[in-house]
Protein backbone atom coordinates (compact mmCIF):
# COMPACT_ATOMS: atom_id res chain seq x y z
CA UNK A 1 0.00 0.00 0.00
CA UNK A 2 2.52 2.72 1.21
CA UNK A 3 4.12 1.74 -2.83
CA UNK A 4 0.86 2.85 -4.05
CA UNK A 5 0.25 6.23 -2.27
CA UNK A 6 3.79 7.06 -3.23
CA UNK A 7 3.33 6.68 -7.06
CA UNK A 8 -0.15 8.97 -6.10
CA UNK A 9 2.00 11.42 -4.95
CA UNK A 10 4.50 11.51 -7.61
CA UNK A 11 1.72 11.38 -10.16
CA UNK A 12 0.07 14.33 -8.33
CA UNK A 13 3.07 16.27 -8.07
CA UNK A 14 3.38 16.18 -12.13
CA UNK A 15 -0.13 17.29 -12.29
CA UNK A 16 0.70 19.94 -9.80
CA UNK A 17 3.97 20.96 -11.46
CA UNK A 18 1.94 21.41 -14.92
CA UNK A 19 -0.72 23.84 -13.61
CA UNK A 20 1.94 25.58 -11.32
CA UNK A 21 4.25 25.90 -14.49
CA UNK A 22 1.40 27.36 -16.37
CA UNK A 23 -0.02 29.79 -13.48
CA UNK A 24 3.61 31.17 -13.05
CA UNK A 25 3.68 31.69 -17.19
CA UNK A 26 0.35 33.84 -17.65
CA UNK A 27 1.72 35.63 -14.47
CA UNK A 28 5.15 36.36 -16.18
CA UNK A 29 3.71 37.23 -19.51
CA UNK A 30 0.99 39.09 -17.61
CA UNK A 31 4.14 40.96 -15.94
CA UNK A 32 6.01 41.67 -19.24
CA UNK A 33 2.83 42.93 -21.27
CA UNK A 34 1.58 44.87 -18.82
CA UNK A 35 5.58 46.97 -18.84
CA UNK A 36 5.48 46.67 -22.42
CA UNK A 37 1.87 48.38 -22.96
CA UNK A 38 3.08 51.26 -20.62
CA UNK A 39 6.16 51.49 -22.61
CA UNK A 40 4.25 51.56 -25.82
CA UNK A 41 1.47 54.25 -24.29
CA UNK A 42 4.05 56.32 -22.92
CA UNK A 43 5.78 56.57 -26.47
CA UNK A 44 3.11 57.10 -28.45
CA UNK A 45 1.41 59.64 -25.81
CA UNK A 46 4.95 61.78 -25.95
CA UNK A 47 4.82 61.40 -30.10
CA UNK A 48 1.57 62.59 -30.05
CA UNK A 49 1.78 64.77 -27.42
CA UNK A 50 4.97 66.83 -29.47
CA UNK A 51 2.93 66.43 -32.79
CA UNK A 52 -0.24 68.22 -31.20
CA UNK A 53 2.44 70.80 -29.32
CA UNK A 54 4.37 71.69 -32.31
CA UNK A 55 1.00 72.27 -34.25
CA UNK A 56 -0.39 74.63 -31.64
CA UNK A 57 3.11 76.05 -31.73
CA UNK A 58 2.90 77.34 -35.32
CA UNK A 59 -0.47 78.27 -35.43
CA UNK A 60 0.59 80.71 -32.00
CA UNK A 61 3.61 82.09 -34.39
CA UNK A 62 1.66 82.56 -37.49
CA UNK A 63 -0.81 84.75 -35.42
CA UNK A 64 1.30 86.54 -33.57
CA UNK A 65 3.56 87.18 -36.94
CA UNK A 66 0.36 88.05 -38.95
CA UNK A 67 -0.93 90.24 -36.28
CA UNK A 68 2.52 92.15 -35.79
CA UNK A 69 2.45 92.96 -39.55
CA UNK A 70 -1.36 94.33 -40.06
CA UNK A 71 -1.81 95.85 -37.04
CA UNK A 72 -0.11 99.82 -38.46
CA UNK A 73 -2.79 99.15 -41.46
CA UNK A 74 -5.95 101.20 -41.04
CA UNK A 75 -8.30 99.74 -43.61
CA UNK A 76 -11.06 98.00 -42.97
CA UNK A 77 -10.24 94.63 -44.31
CA UNK A 78 -7.25 94.56 -42.27
CA UNK A 79 -8.59 95.66 -38.81
CA UNK A 80 -10.98 92.54 -39.74
CA UNK A 81 -7.93 90.02 -40.08
CA UNK A 82 -6.69 91.61 -36.89
CA UNK A 83 -9.73 90.80 -35.37
CA UNK A 84 -9.54 87.21 -36.47
CA UNK A 85 -6.31 86.23 -35.55
CA UNK A 86 -7.27 87.72 -32.25
CA UNK A 87 -9.85 84.97 -31.79
CA UNK A 88 -7.32 82.46 -33.36
CA UNK A 89 -5.57 83.60 -30.39
CA UNK A 90 -8.04 83.48 -28.04
CA UNK A 91 -8.46 79.33 -29.35
CA UNK A 92 -4.99 78.89 -28.82
CA UNK A 93 -4.61 79.91 -25.27
CA UNK A 94 -7.98 78.34 -24.23
CA UNK A 95 -7.34 75.33 -25.67
CA UNK A 96 -6.63 72.31 -21.85
CA UNK A 97 -3.08 71.44 -22.49
CA UNK A 98 -2.46 70.65 -19.00
CA UNK A 99 -5.24 68.10 -19.01
CA UNK A 100 -4.47 65.35 -22.08
CA UNK A 101 -7.44 63.27 -21.23
CA UNK A 102 -9.65 66.28 -21.35
CA UNK A 103 -13.19 65.51 -23.33
CA UNK A 104 -12.86 68.51 -25.14
CA UNK A 105 -9.44 68.64 -25.96
CA UNK A 106 -10.03 67.44 -29.74
CA UNK A 107 -13.14 69.34 -30.18
CA UNK A 108 -11.18 72.55 -29.44
CA UNK A 109 -8.07 71.43 -31.82
CA UNK A 110 -11.05 71.05 -34.33
CA UNK A 111 -12.34 74.43 -33.72
CA UNK A 112 -9.05 75.52 -33.64
CA UNK A 113 -8.11 74.17 -37.19
CA UNK A 114 -11.36 75.19 -38.81
CA UNK A 115 -10.52 79.23 -37.47
CA UNK A 116 -6.96 78.92 -38.79
CA UNK A 117 -8.08 77.96 -42.26
CA UNK A 118 -10.77 80.58 -41.94
CA UNK A 119 -7.50 83.06 -41.14
CA UNK A 120 -5.70 81.64 -43.67
CA UNK A 121 -8.19 82.72 -46.42
CA UNK A 122 -8.98 86.25 -45.35
CA UNK A 123 -5.23 86.66 -45.30
CA UNK A 124 -5.29 84.85 -49.03
CA UNK A 125 -2.81 82.56 -47.68
CA UNK A 126 -2.75 78.87 -48.43
CA UNK A 127 -3.62 76.39 -45.70
CA UNK A 128 -1.30 74.01 -46.35
CA UNK A 129 2.45 74.09 -45.07
CA UNK A 130 2.98 70.89 -45.56
CA UNK A 131 5.42 71.73 -47.84
CA UNK A 132 7.48 74.26 -45.87
CA UNK A 133 7.21 71.90 -42.40
CA UNK A 134 9.37 68.98 -41.88
CA UNK A 135 9.08 66.52 -38.86
CA UNK A 136 10.22 63.31 -37.86
CA UNK A 137 6.62 61.43 -39.20
CA UNK A 138 5.57 64.72 -40.74
CA UNK A 139 2.92 67.10 -39.53
CA UNK A 140 -1.27 66.30 -38.69
CA UNK A 141 -2.10 69.41 -40.01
Amino acid sequence: MAGSREDQDLFDSILLADEKFRGDGYREGFERGTRRGLQDGRRHGASHGARLSSEMSFYHGFSITWKCLLQHHTDVKSKKRVKALESLLVLIHNVPLEDPQSATLQENMERLRAKFRQVCSMLSVPADFKDFIRTAEGTSF
